[in-house]
């Protein structure tokens, strides 16, 4: 018995067809050409290069112009959607704990101009080593991660960022909400460990942290070198033998700058691990350090005293780089105190794994076609998105079961081991077999167009002189004549 045979009738399998069952319901508006254009996406020869090649793919039974249609006008219900994503079976670290990274991926549309809802991406462009900004449409997703170095991730949550949008609140919502479907659907229950969220640079670590505060969320968030943290306020004692002759005492304590290894002090946690391509790993902690935040931009409007958001400092650092590059110091946020040498470890390998989120976007966008379409339409964009998002879980589901379909110029790779490219090229065979909800399109026939003699088009029988109408009425053919000129009299109208 093959390995696909042997799958399909296990446990996988079941799930892949109760999540093709779900997904069609969530499919509330043109539910057969939107279900269909995801297995055209799924089945479809080597990689998504024009929408409308969609259409050709056997999957697909209906026209190019259902494509469109059915992107224009179909309905998905995101909610529903979004809490079987949630309660699907999700990847776990060694301790048990949920780890979760987020991160917003652009959609570039800067050739769009009659786009309103465009705003500007940060991009980052390989040829010219530089930061850009281009016009198009970012989106914030929420994934969970894996361990060991793969190529998976398992889709949460995406929200696309309106033109102004504050990042943090958004992403803050956002984490709100999926922590709270995985707690919903059972994913994380009383006395299991906190959820770890992973992100990089560019978001407000320590607020994000502040406005999750009453969730069992932990979060971790890369800082820029140029930073500069507070140590703890000195006590009344210490405050009181340093001053004898009083005064206030201060908020904020001694300086820590990232850039000044004279003002970091003794760590409270150090390791060290050996690794197979980075050579010696080396992270240090610091404990109970807080940023100094002052009363402008998000804190602006902020009632009452100023917070002081207390957290872990943290860097590991590496003796080598696989690439060979300048190896750059790395400095991490945790947003809680008192790290063992166990939680140091796990906090800089789990931001390691943050980057298996890239490997995402770029099957997304390059295997799977999310950004090929020129749509007009934000609505019609993000509906195009989920469609992208929940074939993506169909090959996550489908990863024990299909097999390794390799070119021959591939290396065999280990069943599980299979990246979702390769996956996908075995979905066809699963396909025939996983039940597949939609109907069929109704059979129809070219209609019988304009009739003989009508006013837009040209009468069926013609002659030299004239012709025969449908009715048996000869007519005369109609003398054109050239702009400019006066057509010339016969001698019976002289």
């Amino acid at each position: 018995m093959s390995g696909l045979e042997q799958g399909v009738q296990g446990e996988p399998f079941a799930e892949l067809s109760r999540f093709r069952g779900v997904f069609y319901d969530c499919l509330t508006g043109r539910r057969d050409g939107l279900f269909e254009l995801t297995d055209a996406v799924l089945c479809s020869d080597g990689p998504v290069r024009t929408f409308v090649d969609l259409a050709l793919a056997p999957e697909h039974r209906r026209g190019h112009g259902a494509l469109y249609g059915a992107l224009n006008r179909g309905r998905v219900d995101v909610d529903r959607l979004r809490s079987q994503l949630a309660g699907l079976p999700l990847p776990r670290a060694a301790d048990g704990r949920l780890v979760l990274a987020v991160d917003v991926s652009p959609w570039l549309r800067p050739d769009a101009q009659t786009c309103p809802d465009r705003s500007f991406c940060h991009t980052y462009d390989r040829g010219d080593a530089k930061h850009q900004m281009i016009l198009g449409r970012p989106y914030s997703f929420v994934v969970a991660l894996e361990t060991g170095r793969t190529s998976w991730t398992a889709i949460l949550d995406t929200v696309r960022l309106e033109p102004g949008a504050d990042l943090a609140a958004v992403t803050t919502a956002q984490l709100r909400d999926a922590v709270g479907r995985l707690i919903a659907s059972g994913q994380r229950k009383e006395g299991d460990p906190e959820v770890l969220v992973v992100m990089d640079a560019g978001y407000d670590t320590p607020r994000i942290a502040h406005l999750l505060g009453d969730l069992p969320v932990q979060v971790l968030g890369r800082l820029r070198s140029d930073r500069v943290m507070r140590r703890p306020a000195p006590s009344r004692a210490e405050f009181a033998a340093a001053n004898p002759a009083g005064g206030r005492p201060p908020k904020h304590g001694g300086e820590f700058v990232f850039g000044d290894p004279a003002t970091w002090g003794k760590e409270q946690a150090v390791t060290t691990t050996a690794t197979r391509r980075y050579g010696t790993a080396v992270a240090g902690a610091w404990d109970r350090l807080h940023p100094r935040l002052t009363r402008r931009a998000a804190w602006l409007e902020h009632d009452g005293p100023l917070p002081v958001i207390e957290d872990t400092v943290i860097r590991p650092a590496v003796e080598k780089l696989p690439s060979g590059g300048v190896n750059r110091p790395v400095w991490l946020w945790w947003s809680r105190t008192g790290a063992s040498t166990e939680d140091v470890d796990r906090c800089w390998q789990a931001f390691l794994r943050r980057f298996d989120l890239e490997h995402t976007f770029r099957v997304l966008k390059q295997t799977l076609g999310r950004t090929r379409p020129r749509l007009r339409d934000s609505a019609a964009a993000d509906r195009w998105t989920w469609l992208v998002i929940a074939a993506h879980t169909q090959l996550r589901l489908a990863r024990p079961l299909v097999a390794d379909l390799r070119h021959p110029w591939e290396r065999p790779t280990e069943p599980n081991k299979l990246t979702p490219a390769r996956v996908r090229r075995g979905f066809r065979n699963l396909h025939t077999k996983a039940p597949s909800p939609a109907r069929a399109p109704k059979p129809t026939r070219p209609g019988p167009g304009r009739p003989p003699g009508s006013k837009n088009q040209r009468p069926a029988a013609r002659h030299e002189a004239g012709g025969v109408l449908a009715t048996g009425e000869a007519y005369a053919r109609p003398t054109h004549h050239k702009k400019g000129t006066k057509p010339r009299r016969t001698a019976t109208e002289s």
